[in-house]
């Protein structure tokens, strides 16, 4: 029997139109949740976001108010230049930190009273090791520095938003996923969607308080900041 959205909950998944945002709504909704996946071009329920836009994002807080949401998963993300310091220009390089590490906080705040009304209570900010410190540049020397940058601006977006959400019982995760066979990561990467999506699904499933503020890969291992 398939379980019950009221005994699984709701789930908002940003970028969910293709990639890992796609698989993890399918996911979602195989298990018997209510997805919410929002895209930039919006199609039937699903509301439209642009991340980009911070208009957009305090709108579709508007759009749902009132409505419970268990679990919110910043995943949409770009990954801008990769020439290295001598093509880094000043306006993509900010639009990568705005998508990647802004809009997050800004579809926290957005939904905090939509979390609060839920049960769940789990904000799950889809990372990368290429945003550690101390990870990051293991056996990888691509050039993109807007994307490193911003990923590591999201690290400690996600642990001062545990840190701020910690009394309202929302538990708030960075998440690596690999370096997935998607748009993004492209043919040569080594983990295949399903197994990073069904990886992130267990740890976002099993989030508790005693999580909040980590940063973990899709396999469960712990990553250092």
């Amino acid at each position: 029997m398939t379980p019950s959205t009221a005994e699984t909950g709701t789930v908002l998944i940003t970028g969910a139109g293709r990639g890992l945002g796609r698989a993890l709504a399918d996911l979602y909704a195989a298990a018997g949740f209510r997805v919410i996946a929002c895209t930039r071009q919006g199609a039937g329920d699903a509301p439209q976001l642009d991340v980009a836009d911070a208009a957009s994002i305090a709108a579709l807080g508007d759009h749902l108010a009132g409505v419970p949401i268990d679990i919110v998963i910043n995943n949409a993300a770009i990954r801008g230049d990769t020439g290295g310091l001598a093509s880094l220009e000043t306006h993509g390089f900010l639009e990568v930190v705005r998508i990647n590490a802004l809009a997050p906080l800004l579809v926290a705040r957005a939904l905090r009273p939509n979390l609060l009304a839920g049960r769940r209570r789990v904000i799950a900010n889809i990372g990368s090791r290429a945003g550690s410190l101390a990870e990051g540049t293991i056996d990888d020397e691509d050039g993109d520095y807007a994307y490193r940058c911003s990923k590591a601006a999201l690290n400690m977006a996600t642990v001062k938003l545990a840190q701020d959400f910690r009394s309202d019982g929302i538990a708030v995760l960075s998440l690596h996923p690999g370096w997935v066979k998607t748009d993004m990561g492209g043919a040569e990467a080594a983990v295949e969607m399903a197994e990073s999506a069904l990886g992130l699904k267990r740890l976002i499933d099993g989030a508790t308080m005693a999580e909040t503020g980590s940063f973990r890969a899709y396999d469960g291992r712990t990553v250092l900041w």
